[in-house]
C-alpha cells in the first residue's frame, strides 16, 4: 500500500485557499467513463457516499476559522494499493471501490486521527475521499485503483488545528502538544489492511521492508535482505517434496551469500 501526502504547490495542490480547484481536478475521469458507460462515482465521506464536489468545496472551504490567509486550509493523500492488494479487495471495479471506502473508513482515517495524540476519533476528521480507476495512460500498470482524499485542517468542531506534515511527533512539552508520526502511520495502516482482508503480506512487500531499503544503514539493508531470502526459502520448502535437507541447506547458504554479496555492491553506487 502506498500512502503519500503530496505537497503544497501553486499548483492544483495549493492549499492556501479554496479546494475548488483539487476537487474539480479529482472529476477529470469521470466524463470519459460515463460517455463510455462505465461504473462511476461521486465523493464519499465517514458515513455518506455519492457527494457532489460542491458539498467538499462548501464544507472544507467554511472549516478555517482562525486560519491566516497563507495557512494551510486542507490537505491532500493519495491511497494506491499493488495489483496484489487489489486482487484482495475484489474482483470487479465495484467490489474494490466498496473495500477502499471500507479501508478508509475503517482502517485509515482512525489510525490518521489517533496519530495525533490529541485523543481524536475518526468522527472528528472532516475529510472527503474520491477513487479513481485509471491512472495516467503514459503508464501500463495492472491494478490502477488508488483513493484519493482532501483532508481539512480543521477538526470537525472547527476548532483544533491538524497537521499530517508536521515535523512535531509526540510532543508533551511546549507551547505545540502531540504531533503526528507518518511512519508509524504508514505501519498501523499496513497492519490494519492486511487483518482487514487478511492479507498474508510478505516481508518484502511490507513497508518495514521498503523503509529499512530506502532509509537504512548497509548493514541494517544486508540484514534486511537476507532475512527476506531466508523467509522465501522455507515458504519454498514448505510446499516441496521431502529430500536431502543438507543438500537443500548448503544449497540456501550459497545462494544467501551470492545475494548479500550482490546487494552490497548495488548499495556501493
Amino acid at each position: 500500500m502506498n500512502i503519500d501526502f503530496p505537497p503544497p504547490s501553486n499548483g492544483i495542490y495549493n492549499n492556501a485557499g479554496s479546494c475548488k480547484r483539487l476537487s474539480a481536478y479529482l472529476e477529470h475521469e469521470d466524463l470519459e467513463r460515463m460517455e463510455k458507460g462505465i461504473y462511476t462515482e461521486g465523493f464519499f465521506s465517514l458515513t455518506e457516499e455519492n457527494l457532489y464536489k460542491s458539498q467538499v468545496v462548501k464544507d472544507i472551504d467554511s472549516n478555517k476559522a482562525q486560519l491566516l490567509k497563507t495557512d494551510a486550509k486542507f490537505y491532500a493523500i493519495h491511497i494506491s494499493p499493488s495489483a496484489k492488494e487489489l486482487q484482495a479487495m475484489g474482483t470487479t471495479e465495484q467490489e474494490q471501490a466498496e473495500a477502499m471506502r471500507r479501508y478508509i473508513r475503517e482502517v485509515f482515517i482512525p489510525e490518521y486521527a489517533k496519530n495525533f495524540n490529541k485523543g481524536l476519533s475518526e468522527n472528528d476528521i472532516k475529510f472527503y475521499g474520491k477513487i479513481h480507476f485509471n491512472r495516467d495512460r503514459s503508464e501500463n500498470t495492472e491494478g490502477n485503483m488508488h483513493c484519493h482524499i482532501i483532508i481539512s485542517r480543521k477538526d470537525q468542531a472547527n476548532k483544533i488545528k491538524l497537521s499530517p506534515l508536521t515535523n512535531h511527533r509526540n510532543t508533551k512539552k511546549g507551547v505545540i502538544k502531540g504531533g503526528f508520526d507518518r511512519t508509524n502511520l504508514f505501519q498501523q495502516a499496513e497492519k490494519g489492511f492486511d487483518k482487514l482482508f487478511n492479507y498474508n503480506r510478505p516481508l518484502d512487500e511490507s513497508f518495514e521492508y521498503y523503509n529499512v531499503m530506502r532509509n537504512g544503514s548497509i548493514s541494517d539493508q544486508l540484514k534486511m535482505q537476507e532475512l527476506t531470502n531466508s523467509l522465501q526459502h522455507d515458504d519454498m520448502n514448505s510446499v516441496s517434496q521431502p529430500c536431502n535437507q543438507s543438500e537443500i541447506q548448503k544449497k540456501q547458504e550459497a545462494e544467501n551469500k551470492q545475494n548479500i554479496k550482490q546487494q552490497r555492491n548495488r548499495l556501493r553506487f
